[in-house]
């Protein structure tokens, strides 16, 4: 058969014909063509963002990143804390002690400093007012610098005080026109938390900065300066430079709190050290300032005296380090041994566990946990740690003991765990580190310090001291029962919880 109008059958009929019949085969092709390759192209895509994913989040660490120093034995460790409580008073009661020895370590320096904030600057909402400890610090260390003008001051901090690129920090930018190194820490090279979300702002959106004129309003501080859309996007792949610490010649501070306005009222601890480890925690930040392209933080190294070998051991770590210690550290207890733990943020699954398999060998294990009921002065939901005190609590059929720590404005910002031995060594491990996968899986910057102390040591009776106080509310209302933030709700908040952590959308 031939096709074609046959003969004899009108040209308007044949036309018709072919209107109903559809288009040839040739016709067809190019549709055909067109849904192909967009289908080759969005196929593509998905293999381009799996790959970014996949590389993103189990690339090699840059150099010097997750980092183990050996063990220095030293004769004294001391332990600082700062603490906002209820002691029936209008206002509170008000212990502080580690911005007071930072201004002391910065005023006995004459070799060097090197200080690493995470939060440092002076916004806040525009109902609020705090102490300005930013502008106290930033003040400090110009007169300091005017003081010692050959001196090495190199101040290292995360890029959230620089409204991720949208607006100048001024404290930072009056630290740099004093003579003062500034190193804000580019964290695009460290691995990916939220890699659903950061490949695609890696593939799409990274290419075009921050910088810019902010339009949108400060969400993190009312107060502070609009931010671009470009930097919202950039705060949505969330990592950061979460360390803590406060280095001279002489001695080294490390801290759970940031010298920031909204947080001066928060309950923190810090730890110091002297002697060779000072070396270490200036190598650990050198490798800080170098995924900035930075450059040298010292002219020269340190020059360091050997202290005298003392019956404490210490070890400092950073990022996924801590992790290794603090699995260590509560793997270790067992029965007649009293684990210890103070903190922020309480979420990791592995920490998790390991909490319920201590108390089921029989140590006792009390948690001191933030309600995360506010942060700056504004409303949270109690996420992650009620849902996962009822889960605890559920779990070891009450044998692990949780109290919430007495919070009013401020937070319980500690990140302290003591595992009090009946025999041999205890071991301390505190600084900036959350128990969160965020915090302990190579992904922020974090710093701690292990100490192991045996129970004749003043560092021991300190901590044992702190941790008593506070959860038998000596001399004021430091903490609250379990039930005060169990709620019939709180399974629900479980589940949003788990949803978070699953997918790796939260900022905890």
């Amino acid at each position: 058969m031939t096709s074609g109008r046959q003969p004899g059958t009108p040209e308007r009929l044949y036309q018709f014909s072919n209107s109903i019949s559809g288009p040839s085969t040739a016709s067809s092709r190019p549709r055909w063509t067109l849904r192909r390759k967009l289908s080759v192209v969005i196929l593509l895509l998905i293999v381009w963002l799996a790959g970014v994913m996949l590389y993103q989040t189990h690339k090699s660490l840059p150099p010097g990143i997750s980092y183990e120093s050996p063990v220095y034995k030293v004769t004294d460790v001391q332990f600082w804390h700062d603490l906002t409580y209820q002691d029936g008073s209008a206002d509170g009661g008000r212990e502080e002690q580690i911005l007071p020895r930072i201004l002391q370590i910065i005023e006995e320096s004459r070799q060097f400093l090197v200080i690493d904030l995470f939060l440092f600057n002076d916004y806040t909402h525009k109902d609020q007012q705090f102490p300005k400890v930013s502008r106290e610090l930033t003040d400090k260390l110009i007169a300091h610098k005017a003081a010692y003008p050959a001196m090495d001051i190199a101040f290292i901090t995360d890029e959230v005080n620089t409204n991720y690129g949208s607006a100048a920090n001024h404290l930072l930018e009056e630290m740099k026109a004093a003579g003062i190194r500034v190193v804000v820490t580019d964290v695009d090279k460290l691995r990916d938390s939220t890699p659903a979300y950061s490949a695609v702002w890696r593939t799409f959106i990274q290419w075009f900065g921050q910088s810019g004129n902010g339009w949108i309003p400060n969400l993190m501080a009312t107060g502070g300066p609009d931010i671009t859309a470009r930097s919202y996007l950039k705060l949505l792949n969330v990592k950061a430079n979460h360390r803590k610490v406060v280095v001279s010649e002489n001695s080294a501070l490390i801290s759970s709190g940031n010298v920031h306005d909204p947080s001066a009222y928060h309950s923190n601890i810090a730890l110091e050290v002297q002697g060779p480890v000072i070396a270490d925690i200036v190598r650990t930040e050198q490798a800080a300032a170098d995924l900035s392209g930075a450059g040298p933080l010292l002219t020269q190294a340190p020059a360091l005296t050997q202290a005298a070998e003392g019956p404490l051991g210490i070890r400092y770590l950073t990022e996924g380090k801590v992790n290794k210690y603090t699995l260590e550290a509560i793997r270790s207890a067992g029965a007649g041994d009293t684990l210890w733990m103070g903190m922020f943020y309480l979420a990791d699954d592995a920490v998790i566990s390991g909490l319920l398999e201590a108390a089921e060998r029989g140590a006792e294990v009390r948690l001191l946990l933030d309600p995360n009921q506010n942060a700056f002065g504004r409303d949270k939901i109690g996420i992650p740690n009620r849902p996962v005190a009822m889960n605890l609590n559920q779990r070891s059929g009450g044998k692990i003991e949780i109290r919430w720590y007495n919070t009013g404005k401020e937070q319980y910002h500690s990140k302290l765990l003591f595992i009090a031995k009946a025999s041999g060594p205890s071991i301390v491990l505190g600084g900036s580190t959350n128990f969160t996968t965020r915090n302990l899986d190579d992904y922020n910057l974090e710093n701690n310090l292990w100490v192991s102390v045996p129970s004749d040591q003043p560092l021991y009776t300190d901590i044992s001291g702190y941790f008593n106080r506070l959860w038998n509310n000596e001399r004021a209302d430091y903490s609250l029962p379990l039930e005060e933030y169990q709620s019939g709700m709180t399974w629900l908040k479980y589940i949003v919880y788990r949803m978070q952590t699953r997918l790796g959308f939260t900022t905890f």
